[in-house]
């Protein structure tokens, strides 16, 4: 069994773990894009974050079909059930898929499976790494350099939450519902627009400054490393409470109240910032909302808002020729307009 550096342990990064576990309650959500520096433990806090999770319930296919979305089967668990009987059902542990940077179109949606073609001289498809990450995580480092018809497929994807192949001689309908977290250095190039409003939450990763909470870095890596059976049994107390927190934050998300006042407050900050389109406060809601399930909160306050805003809007806010002050900072700004008002 793979072991994973235990979440709950991860140290200097608050918000890619607050975005990471927003996601995971509501990962229609959009996934997270977290741009840095190397080395700050973006994969190893979505690994830890995918162990932490309760396994998936899916019927025995290659897609990990969810048996309480009958509308979104695949062929073989629909033909199954056709016949009056059921697909077998397992538990699952919540994938997480890398997309190598050079990863052809035909590895990513999937294609024709040759070597079976050769030898049978029937077509059958070989499903891709959409299918391998239903339900599950699809992680994207270096996002900034993939190629862009690569990178809209994916969100195309995302957000429909089904992946349809037509091609050589194939016409294929799977699932494909993944949380897509996208990691990369600035330096090395930036997102198009288009492409960085698709993604629900931004977070900005850096090498923490302080001597303490690199010492503190330091010292748990090591000691996982030395014995990571004595390390992950000692946090073990803590994930087990965060997998109840996910789990009752899920269950009681639909039942979160969002007020006028607060969509109102919402809007507001949208058209202060300039945000373009209604998916920066429809993003923003979603994710208060998750955040007040979190907090165990009956109800989204400006205090949520206010809280998830950065993570939301950043990356959708335009920059001017002649404005000195970062997208975080504009966000500050406009919060406490609102808040005084």
């Amino acid at each position: 069994m793979t072991r994973h550096y235990a979440f709950t342990a991860i140290v200097g990064q608050d918000a890619l773990v607050t975005a990471l576990k927003i996601a995971a309650i509501d990962p229609a959500i959009g996934g997270v894009l977290a741009f840095g520096d190397r080395g700050t433990g973006k994969s190893t806090a979505l690994r830890g974050l995918a162990a932490v999770l309760p396994p998936l319930i899916a019927y025995d296919c290659d897609y990990r079909c969810d048996p309480q979305r009958p509308a979104s089967l695949c062929a073989q668990c629909r033909a199954v059930l056709e016949t009056g009987e059921a697909p077998d059902v397992k538990q699952v542990p919540v994938p997480v898929v890398d997309l190598p940077l050079g990863a052809s179109e035909d590895r990513i949606v999937g294609g024709l499976d040759l070597e079976h073609a050769l030898l049978s001289g029937e077509r059958r498809f070989e499903p891709g790494l959409l299918a391998k990450a239903n339900r599950g995580f699809l992680y994207v480092d270096e996002i900034n350099l993939l190629e862009d018809h690569l990178v809209d497929l994916l969100l195309d994807v995302a957000a429909s939450g089904e992946n349809v192949v037509e091609r050589e001689g194939l016409s294929v309908r799977h699932p494909a519902r993944f949380v897509m977290i996208g990691s990369g250095n600035p330096e090395e190039g930036e997102l198009r627009p288009q492409l960085l409003d698709r993604f629900g939450l931004s977070v900005t990763v850096t090498t923490p400054k302080d001597v303490q909470t690199r010492i503190a870095i330091v010292k748990a890596r090591d000691r996982y490393e030395r014995d990571p059976d004595a390390f992950l049994a000692d946090a073990e107390p803590a994930e087990a409470k965060l997998r109840a927190d996910l789990e009752d934050a899920r269950e009681r998300l639909n039942s979160i109240e969002v007020s006028d006042r607060i969509l109102e407050q919402a809007a507001q900050l949208c058209i202060e910032l300039g945000t373009d389109g209604l998916r920066a406060e429809l993003t923003l809601v979603r994710a208060a909302r998750s955040l007040a399930a979190l907090k165990g909160d009956a109800t989204v306050t400006f205090a949520h808002l206010a809280e998830l805003a950065p993570f939301a809007l950043a990356h959708r806010l335009r920059r001017g020729p002649l404005e000195e002050a970062g997208s975080e900072v504009r966000i500050e700004r406009a919060l406490k307009t609102l808040d005084a008002a």
